[in-house]
């Protein structure tokens, strides 16, 4: 009989052991209920806190949301599979030590970031984007030496950008996208980046004048930023997004954007660019690269002030939009070709001065096509045309307007 009682205690012993190992830490047990008490759900439909059973004995398999190592907590992610939250980040938060990994869902948490955050040295992931928070960007933040990933965008923040930021030795990724952000950005970029996106906030200043050769995606939409695209482009040949669009950005196009091995989505619509854009791979000398434009891919000079005649180094561009510009002469017949075989799907060269396009008799594009010649020096080919509504009613330029730009030309 001795055997199954030693058998038996023996397992006692070890479930009670296993019990012990699986509980939550007390501290951050206090935290997690700290952050239970200053945020609620809004859908009580899909209510996030109903498996924060104050009473259960481990939390760290049964709280959603939260994952732990040896008893700490090191990911939690708010709201997930709930509609949304609503309150405020105390910043007891800051007891969470072992942190990694900070993700709150969309929804209304309002209040500032707390600064407090900036005591978790361990955290590699900040993602805050979609509620409301207020306030400006703890500059504090330049103590996490291993932030991987900052993603604070659509919120109501203000104030500028932290020079210290951009300088973190392991940021990635840094989306601030849809703030209230104001100030020059940065001239000094020395993190790693892969991923930088400011689009639509208030900033002012020209691009940084160096920027990581890592970078793969990049925008500034929707900015106050100006000086010529020489500052800062130079040294990306990663790049596989470039968005500068509707800014006050000047001067000419850099010709080695055009022949990126990755890039296949460049927007810089809506700028005051002028100059004319390199003819063939060969204009500007002998380059190592070639262009990657291909299937899915998006070409946007639109409302600028470029001149010149319409380049071929976007020949399999899926959608161009060259229109709103100054260009002259003759459509190449690349494009056409392009068109018809199914490559190039919209082609918006509305409001130039062009003089003609090499169309065949009885040429007829794919449904897919839309192609827009409208007002220019050109009687178009109006059959072929899918225009936009902004493109106007008028088909074809006065002709006083062509002869007197064809005089200045001259």
């Amino acid at each position: 009989m001795a055997t199954p009682h030693y058998c038996y205690s023996f397992l006692l012993v070890s479930h009670l052991f296993l019990l012990s190992a699986q509980s939550l830490d007390p501290t951050d047990f206090k935290a997690l209920l700290s952050i239970k008490n200053t945020l609620t759900d809004v859908s009580p439909t899909t209510p996030f806190f109903s498996t924060w059973n104050l009473t259960a004995p481990d939390p760290c398999s049964s709280f959603s949301g939260v994952t732990c190592s040896f008893n700490r907590v090191t990911i939690l992610s708010l709201g997930a599979n709930s509609l949304s939250l609503a309150g405020s980040l105390p910043p007891s938060i800051s007891v969470l030590t072992e942190l990694t990994q900070l993700i709150l869902s969309p929804g209304i948490v309002t209040g500032s970031i707390p600064q407090e955050l900036a005591q978790l040295n361990k955290l590699r992931v900040i993602s805050l984007s979609n509620n409301r928070f207020t306030g400006a960007i703890p500059s504090i933040f330049s103590s996490l030496k291993t932030l991987h990933t900052l993603d604070l965008s659509n919120n109501q923040l203000a104030g500028s950008v932290p020079p210290s930021l951009t300088e973190l030795p392991q940021l990635r990724v840094l989306i601030l996208a849809s703030n209230s952000l104001t100030g020059d950005f940065p001239q000094t970029v020395s993190s790693p980046l892969l991923h930088l996106d400011l689009k639509n906030n208030k900033l002012t200043g020209t691009l940084p004048p160096s920027m990581p050769s890592s970078l793969r995606y990049l925008s500034v939409s929707q900015n106050q930023m100006w000086g010529p695209l020489s500052n800062g482009l130079d040294s990306l040949s990663e790049l596989e997004f470039l968005d500068l669009s509707m800014n006050h950005f000047s001067g000419p196009i850099p010709a080695q954007l055009f022949y990126l091995p990755t890039l296949s989505s460049l927007f810089l619509q809506r700028n005051n660019l002028s100059g004319e854009l390199p003819q063939s791979p060969g204009d500007n000398g002998p380059l190592i690269w070639s262009p990657s434009y291909g299937e899915g891919s998006t070409v946007d000079l639109s409302h600028n002030s470029l001149s010149g005649k319409i380049s071929t180094v976007f020949d399999g561009v899926e959608s161009l939009f060259l229109n709103n510009n100054r260009f002259i002469g003759t459509v190449p017949e690349v494009y056409v070709k392009s068109m018809c075989r199914g490559s190039t799907r919209t082609l918006y060269l509305q409001h130039n001065y062009l003089t003609g396009i090499p169309f065949e008799e009885g040429t007829v594009l794919p449904d897919t096509a839309s192609l827009c010649l409208s007002y220019n020096c050109m009687v178009p080919p109006a059959s072929l045309m899918t225009c936009p509504a902004s493109a106007g009613e008028q088909l074809s330029r006065p002709v006083a307007q062509c002869t007197l730009f064809n005089n200045r030309l001259n």
